[in-house]
């Protein structure tokens, strides 16, 4: 009864080395051809940004003038009135490798730099959008959060908020055309968001 027990074993332990090795030449696989894209991309040379997503604020559609002398609505707008400045583009998702490939690797600085941008604006509408909600100027939020959405944010406080909104205001069927937004989302929080907006368009609103 010990022989087939060893025999057993001894398959057993060079199908695991077999295993073993065979997740190694994947894991080596994927590590050389990302270090040649990424030696690919570097020697990429310098590419015009006119085809990116430049994002414009709307100030003059915005409700620039709602509860302007609250001190952190006031630090919202100055933020918004600085970002305004230089450009602003959402690259969420966008490896910087693969940047490199489509803008040339000398304008990655500059890419950077844009990209984050964008992430302090998604962020500064949020806050925004939610001190107005706060002080009971619910449109002036909703409007703030409709520009947020049309920059393809992936805050989900965004599309929570939103979401709340429209039932507040009796247009739950809105919540349904912010759905197709978050599914085209290049970034890990669309799954999420989908599925929170998926469950209060269904007339759920989880927390």
């Amino acid at each position: 009864m010990k022989f087939p027990f060893f025999a057993s074993f001894i398959v057993f332990c060079l199908w695991l080395t077999y295993e073993i090795h065979k997740s190694r030449r994947k894991e080596e696989q994927s590590a050389d051809a990302f270090w040649e894209r990424e030696s690919e991309a570097n020697r990429t040379r310098r590419k015009p940004l006119d085809d990116l997503s430049y994002i414009t604020i709307p100030f003059d559609t915005l409700p620039m003038d709602t509860m302007k002398d609250d001190p952190e609505i006031a630090d919202c707008h100055d933020t918004l009135h600085s970002l305004s400045e230089g450009p602003i583009v959402n690259l969420t998702g966008i490896s910087n490798t693969d940047l490199k490939l489509m803008y040339g690797a000398p304008n990655i600085g500059l890419l950077t730099q844009y990209d984050q941008r964008y992430t302090v604006l998604a962020r500064t509408l949020q806050k925004l959008a939610a001190l107005l909600y706060q002080g009971g100027c619910i449109k002036d939020a909703e409007a703030i959060l409709t520009f947020a959405v049309s920059t393809r944010t992936d805050v989900s406080a965004s599309y929570r908020l939103l979401a709340s909104i429209y039932k507040e205001l009796g247009t739950p069927e809105k919540i349904n055309d912010l759905i197709p937004v978050a599914e085209g989302l290049n970034s890990p929080m669309a799954p999420h968001i989908v599925s929170y907006l998926k469950d209060a368009a269904d007339g759920h609103m989880p927390e």
